[in-house]
């Protein structure tokens, strides 16, 4: 996939303490090196091949693989097809989800993302992906491309490494869910740490009302391992599969 070679390295000193938000790589192209935080999506969208080396060859990333299995099984277990959803991606970066969905049988998959080199990559790298692919912000959706949303009649909202890290707020997921059907499926998976009581990202609190006010029901919670970190300790994430019962109401935000 990559059109260009590069080498991908580490900063020397690997602080087991760094947290997920500050890490960061070499990236040596052409004979220039350059820094760029792993958040900086747009940097690495830039550069063909840079975020499948990065993230799944050198840090072990499987969540695409986790995810999208779970939903898989899960759909199976229900007696329903998967050639039936149609497939909300929120955060779908350059379609390496969208890409696995297409292979399991997904027929129709429409993506979201806020950062507009993503929609350039996937149009560059993965062309066939998406029936369509949106640069928006979910917060503040045009009242045109909710319309848009809304008509498509999705019944599978999907998100994978997109929540929290200031990635995607807990409002913008919020209104995400109420584009799918009612019984419609939620797949994905958020760092453990967003789903403690002690979490400030705002995660922690929406989900469990979603849960305890009957707005979704939970189908598969998973916990694994995302990824290694810089340092080489496992980052621990949890994918959840659930089907939607009801809307999510303004005052629970």
């Amino acid at each position: 996939m990559a059109t260009d070679k590069f080498l991908v390295t580490f900063p020397e000193i690997r602080d087991s303490a760094t947290s997920q938000e500050e890490e960061c790589c070499i990236v040596e192209l052409n004979g220039v090196q350059q820094r760029i935080r792993f958040h900086d999506y747009h940097e690495i969208y830039r550069i063909p091949g840079l975020y499948e080396c990065l993230f799944c060859d050198k840090l072990g990333c499987v969540s695409p693989e986790v995810v999208t299995s779970l939903l898989k099984d899960a759909v199976a277990d229900s007696s329903a097809s998967l050639s039936e959803l149609y497939i909300l991606e929120i955060g779908a970066g350059n379609g390496t989800v969208g890409e696995l969905l297409k292979k399991q049988g997904i027929h129709t998959i429409v993506g979201i993302d806020i950062v507009p080199e993503a929609a350039e990559a996937t149009r560059r790298d993965r062309p066939t992906v998406y029936d369509d692919y949106f640069v928006a912000d979910l917060q503040n959706l045009s009242s045109d491309t909710s319309e848009i949303l809304l008509a498509k009649g999705f019944n599978c909202l999907v998100a994978v490494g997109a929540l929290g890290f200031g990635d995607i707020h807990p409002k913008a997921f919020a209104n995400a869910c109420n584009f799918i059907a009612q019984d419609g499926w939620i797949a994905f998976n958020i760092k453990e740490d967003f789903l403690e009581t002690s979490d400030k990202t705002g995660f922690s609190r929406l989900i469990r009302d979603m849960i305890e006010r009957g707005v979704i029901e939970v189908q598969v919670k998973h916990r694994y391992r995302h990824r290694f970190s810089v340092s080489g300790q496992p980052l621990h994430y949890v994918g959840l599969i659930a089907r939607k019962k009801a809307a999510i109401p303004e005052q629970m935000l």
